[in-house]
């Protein structure tokens, strides 16, 4: 077994979404009735993966996870889970 992509890669120690992420982020959430935020969590995966250089560190995870009120590792499950997602820098 091998060790996941993220271990050996330098994590920054936060992650924000930038003012038009942000308010892009608050759009994609709004499309999803209350209670079911969840459903928004690959949208905002995305978001923030093309934010930060085509890969997701932790800390835009634990962001997400935060937005949606999700445990957080629901969301690393997600980008786990999804080739399209880059936990490591490409």
């Amino acid at each position: 077994m091998t060790a996941p992509a993220n271990l050996n890669v330098k994590q920054p120690k936060t992650f924000a979404f930038t003012a038009a992420n942000l308010a892009e982020a608050k759009k994609i959430m709004a499309k999803y009735p209350a209670g079911r935020e969840a459903s928004a969590v690959i949208p905002l995966l995305d978001l923030a993966q093309r934010q930060h250089a085509n890969w997701l560190p932790i800390a835009a995870m634990d962001v997400v996870a935060d937005m949606l009120r999700m445990p957080r590792v629901k969301v690393y499950e997600v980008a786990s889970f999804y080739t399209m997602f880059n936990r490591a820098p490409v």
